[in-house]
């Protein structure tokens, strides 16, 4: 019962609703269809958990959880995997109707978690002259831990660089080009310049696929 409300919780939350919306393909025109098409597939996240040595298929269209069976839960990996190839394998080789994503700690998240503790080390090593009884053993003297300061804090700012670029990314994947194109057609057509632009589209994709096609020749001989 509590995988199947957490299940509901996420489901209603509208803010997860409007940011998995917010990545819909971009149509011209928008219907507001309110009837099931019975020719579309049912596309939802399927997760995968290891849970005190049991692994769990968690399927939000099924009443509860599954028990996939017994699994390290340090290496459970190589027992998720001919679950997932099995659920893969029911798709021909030409289509794909899945992606597969992992959900780990965030990196910057983890790095500031150890800056503190280093921060906090330092201070007691500079206030009281010694260095704190820690399991870590790596860092036992002011500069050993300025330095891993110093590594943590290029780390974190390449995580920030790293997101800043995401966001750049998702707005581009985001915004509706559409408009654009069709103006730039419309334009392109006015001129008398859409048609051999179209020529020369086909005739780079008729060279393309016969150069494929050699190559796979030659890969065959």
């Amino acid at each position: 019962m509590f995988w199947l409300m957490k299940g509901l919780s996420l489901s209603n939350s509208e803010t997860i609703k409007q940011v998995h919306n917010s990545f819909s393909r971009q149509q011209m025109f928008e219907f507001d269809s309110k009837l099931p098409d019975k020719d579309n597939d049912v596309f939802h996240f399927v997760g995968y958990l290891p849970i005190n040595g049991r692994l769990y298929e968690l399927d939000g269209l099924k009443d509860g959880p599954i028990d996939l069976g017994k699994c390290d839960q340090n290496d459970w990996l190589k027992v998720v995997k001919p679950v997932i190839e099995q659920r893969m394998q029911r798709y021909s080789a030409e289509e794909i109707h899945f992606n597969l994503m992992a959900i780990v700690s965030e990196r910057k998240m983890i790095y500031n978690r150890e800056k503190e503790k280093l921060e906090a080390r330092l201070l007691a090593l500079q206030g009281q002259g010694e260095v704190m009884e820690t399991d870590d053993a790596s860092c036992q003297s002011e500069s050993d831990i300025k330095s891993e300061i110093s590594r943590l804090n290029l780390l974190i700012s390449d995580e920030e660089q790293k997101f800043r670029k995401y966001k750049i990314e998702n707005i581009r994947r985001k915004h509706n080009y559409l408009p654009l194109i069709m103006e730039i057609i419309q334009v392109l057509a006015r001129e008398g310049k859409l048609v051999e632009l179209v020529e020369k589209a086909k005739e780079k994709a008729v060279a393309k696929k016969a150069e494929e096609e050699k190559k796979e020749k030659e890969k065959t001989k």
